[in-house]
Formats: structure tokens, sequence, C-alpha cells
């Protein structure tokens, strides 16, 4: 009997002729997977508290990660034949579960979209072969169903203070949605579904700088004497990187950091930023990647641009930005300027100080033929969003009243305004103006059809909304967050006080929580590469 057939007939729950029966008992490999068919054991008597366990003398692996369960702090265990599974906080969440445990409501377990990276819980003293374990006899509920530990054929185990499961069926599949399944060769393997923190693979020198994940491939910098240069490679092989693209550092004034490449998906294609040179004298640089994975220098100077179907829309963010008309069309190597020459645009004023808005997207916007830019013409009249036509260069003030940011979506101007912090929307011509938001907005996103908004609760502390044009505002995130940003459709918050991530959907679903502390998030078109203080190192979700 090969055992991929005791599988299947696990999987299929079929009954054992007895005949066979002795004949598998005495291949020991199968006893740990298959003798919850073979063993007519029954519900446990209450004094019978104390039970013998084993450690597997097989491997096992757990989402791909091998357990040493020899050097484990809680290693797996078996029990009348049948693996039991420790229900730590980290390999329960690993594997896509949830433990709670209160005084008053005991142990409660349930499928949850959450994850962490492995933890080996590894100890300097070896486990002896054999154990005393208890029967649980807390209140246990899974996926809200409560268990009685008294009349379970396999009963719920306590270990050095950790509830362990019985792997059979009911438990493992139906109630937790894992596969498993038996190899003679490599013993016994557990995939549960939930996304997974993978170590991402690069260099250790790539988290020196910034890093991108994009069509995949990475995309991460590496300085050897006075040249930066940036590379690729593909996600599933990071160690075939090839350089796309290199600058020197010499001449360049400390001070504006030359070393640092921010990279940023602008339009669907992936650009990095450098400076090189001093202040006055020096300049952004702006490259392009294109499809094939070649880097292109486009742009150069204190800028920022958007493509129009007449050109890229250039903002001069120099000091001249302050003298107006620092609007540009460039097409072909010419640049002619647009809009009204006495505007300055991208330049607002707050209180008694003028400054340049640049270092985001939320004081320019193109839509077809026009282009939306936040402008002042002077002291009375600031923070106003203009709209130019770039075919007939018609410029026309479509919302007066002060604007902190704004976006143009779905056929609609969202601006915040100075006044009152509140979230607005109009017409693309500033007609028929609505107010949105309950509460003042520190940042919003389009996300599937849905606003959200962030407002300030605390120093650094944000509460996340969704807005309901019908009703009251929802707080969509219980807890205070420190940061949002919207990739792939998704909504990835930092969690304040833990600093773990979790990614909420359109609705505000969330879709995935990350336990474990993330201190940086990094630019990605659909994966999640982030910077896990757990294993000192990049994760990568996919």
């Amino acid at each position: 009997m090969q055992l991929s057939s005791c599988y299947w007939r696990l999987s299929k729950k079929k009954e054992v002729p007895r005949m066979m029966r002795k004949r598998w008992i005495s291949r020991a490999f199968l006893i740990s997977i298959c003798i919850s068919l073979l063993v007519p054991a029954g519900p446990i008597k209450a004094a019978d508290s104390n039970v013998k366990v084993t450690l597997p003398t097989f491997d096992v692996k757990l989402n791909g990660h091998t357990v040493e369960n020899q050097y484990r702090q809680y290693p797996l265990l078996v029990y009348r034949g049948i693996t039991y599974f420790p229900m730590t906080w980290d390999d329960t969440r690993l594997l896509g579960l949830e433990a709670t445990w209160t005084q008053e409501s005991g142990l409660n377990i349930k499928q949850s979209p959450v994850s962490t990276s492995y933890a080996p819980y590894k100890t300097s003293k070896s486990n002896a072969s054999a154990y005393n374990a208890n029967i649980a006899a807390s209140v246990i509920t899974v996926n809200g169903k409560a268990i009685n530990n008294t009349k379970e054929k396999y009963p719920l185990l306590t270990f050095r203070n950790v509830t362990y499961f019985p792997l059979t069926w009911r438990f493992a599949h139906d109630e937790f949605g894992w596969d498993y399944k038996w190899d003679a060769a490599s013993g016994l393997s557990i995939t549960s579904h939930n996304p997974q923190l993978q170590p991402a693979g690069l260099p250790a020198y790539a988290v020196d700088n910034d890093i991108a994940v994009f069509n995949g491939y990475y995309y991460f910098v590496q300085m050897t004497g006075t040249k930066n240069h940036i590379y690729r490679a593909p996600i599933n092989q990071p160690s075939a990187k090839e350089e796309i693209y290199s600058y020197s550092l010499e001449g360049s004034d400390e001070a504006w950091n030359p070393v640092k490449v921010t990279f940023q998906v602008r339009d669907n294609a992936l650009w990095f930023r450098y400076h090189l040179g001093g202040g006055v004298s020096g300049s952004d640089q702006y490259v392009k990647i294109n499809d094939n994975g070649k880097a292109e220098l486009l742009h150069d100077g204190y800028l920022d641009f958007r493509e129009t179907p007449y050109g890229t829309l250039i903002v001069r963010l120099g000091s001249s930005a302050f003298e107006g008309g620092n609007l540009y069309l460039s097409l072909q190597g010419e640049q002619k300027k647009v809009g009204d020459s006495d505007l300055m645009y991208a330049v607002t004023r707050s209180g008694s100080s003028w400054s340049l808005a640049g270092g985001d997207t939320s004081y320019i916007a193109v839509n077809g033929n026009d282009a939306y830019v936040l402008a002042s013409r002077n002291e009375a009249d600031a923070n106003s969003i203009y709209r130019i036509n770039l075919k007939t260069n018609k410029t026309e003030k479509i919302v007066s009243s002060g604007v902190s940011f704004f976006q143009v979506a779905e056929n609609r101007l969202y601006y915040v305004k100075d006044r009152d912090k509140a979230l607005y929307s109009s017409n693309l011509d500033g007609t028929k103006e609505r107010k949105l938001s309950d509460n003042a907005a520190a940042w919003f996103g389009l996300v599937d059809g849905n606003l959200f908004y962030t407002t300030e609760k605390n120093a650094n502390q944000f509460e996340l909304y969704k807005i309901d044009l019908n009703g009251e505002d929802t707080l969509v995130w219980a807890s205070p967050i420190t940061g949002v940003q919207v990739s792939n459709n998704k909504l990835i918050c930092r969690i304040s006080g833990s600093d773990n991530v979790i990614l909420l959907d359109g609705s505000g679903r969330l879709r995935l929580k990350v336990e474990e502390p993330i201190s940086r998030i990094f630019t990605s078109d659909k994966e999640l590469l982030l910077y896990s203080a757990k294993l000192n190192g990049l994760a990568i979700i996919r």
C-alpha cells in the first residue's frame, strides 16, 4: 500500500479493512498521519488529564518552512498517532488564524486574513523524545463553535502553557482551510492559503537606498566608490541582477544627499529621481525606466511634470516660481510658456509665508485637453485652482476659495479647503460644489469609486474614514493609523503603536493584516515589499 493511497483514504474519509490494519501499523512513518483511521479511540475521561506525547520522527514543513522540532520551544507533538500543532501567536498567524485568550471567554480561534513571517522558536536545549501533556480544560471556541473537549476523540492538549490542536481532517481542513499531505521522503507538509511574507532575497546593501517592485522585477541601488549603480533583478531570481543605469557622485554637495535615489510610479511607468550638485547650482534628475528595463534621463531641474496630449507639462519649482509664469509645455525639445504669466503655479501661502507645493501630486493634474494647477496671484488671491486649456491657452479660476490640495478623478474635482480643512467636490468647471467629509481631512484618496480620508486625532495619529454621502462617515479602522497610501486598488495603512500593516479593499474591508513591526513600505505595483523588524530584512508579500 503506497502512502499516497493512505492520504487519499484520509481525504475521502474511507474505512480501512481490518486485515490491512496490522500491516499498516507496522509501518512507523504512517502512524502520525493515518492512525486516526485505524484506532477506535473513544472520548477522554476526566481522570485522564495527564497524557504521554512524543515528538514526530518525521520532517514537518509549515508553508515551506522546515520545523526543527528537536530544538523548538513549542515542537509539534504526536498523541495517539495524530500530529498536534501548537497554537502560538506566530504559528497561528503564519497559517492564517487568530488565537486570542481571555479569562472570561477562554481560547478563541478563528480563520482571519492575517499573516506574519515564520518564527522558529529556537532554543539551545534539545527536546526529549517524549513528554507529558495535559488535556485542555479551558473554554475553547473555533470559528464561533464551542468545543466540548471531554467528548473529543482527539482532545486538545496543553503543553508548555500552549494549546495544541490535533491535525484531523475536521480541524485542519474543514475549520482552518489548510492543505496537508504526507510524503515518505519529505514527511508532513502543511500549507495555508493566506498571503505569505517571504524573504525578498536581495543583497543586504539594497536597504541602504530606496527599492521598487514593478512588473515582476526588483529595482535597487548599490554605491561603489563615487558611483551609484541602479540594478534590476527578477523577483523569482533576485541574484540575476543587471545594471540599467549609473551616475557619478563627484562634485555634488553632501548636504543635498546625492546618494539618495527615490522611485515613483507615474502614469503606469516606473521613474526614479536623484540630485546632483548643490542648492542653487544643482538640480534634480528624473529618469524613466522603459518596458525593456532600460533607463533614460528625461528631465533635470527643480520641477514637476505631467504627460498631456500636447507634450509634457512642466512646473518649474525653483526660486523663479515666485516671479510667476513658471508653467511650460515641452514638445520635441522645445518649451513654451502656457497659462497666465502673472500666476505663480504650485506656489501657496500659509499665514504670512509663501512656499512651493512640491513633494506630491496634489497640486497639478491633467484631464484631456485641460491642466488643473493650484496657483496664486498675490496675497489677496492665493491657493486657487485654475484650469488651463492646453489647446487654446484659456486660463480660468474655477475654485476661488483657498485650497490646500486637490485631485481630479472620475471627471470630478476633489479638494480640501484651507478654511475648514473639509473635503469638497465639484464639477470640472468648479460648479455644483458639495461638502463631502464630516471631519477635517489630512489626506484623501479614491479607491474603486469610494472616497476615504484621514483626520488627525493626535500628533502623528490619524483616523481613517469612508465617506457616506447619505449619512455619517464610517470609521474604517478602530485604532489610529500613522499613514496611508493607495497601491493596486488597495489602501495600505500602518497601525499606530504597533507598526503593523493592514491592506483594505475599495470597500474598506480588511484583506490582510501583517502582524509584525514594519518600518518601511516600498514602491510597488502588485506585490508588497516591506522591511520587517522581525526578519531584520526585506520581505515580499505575493
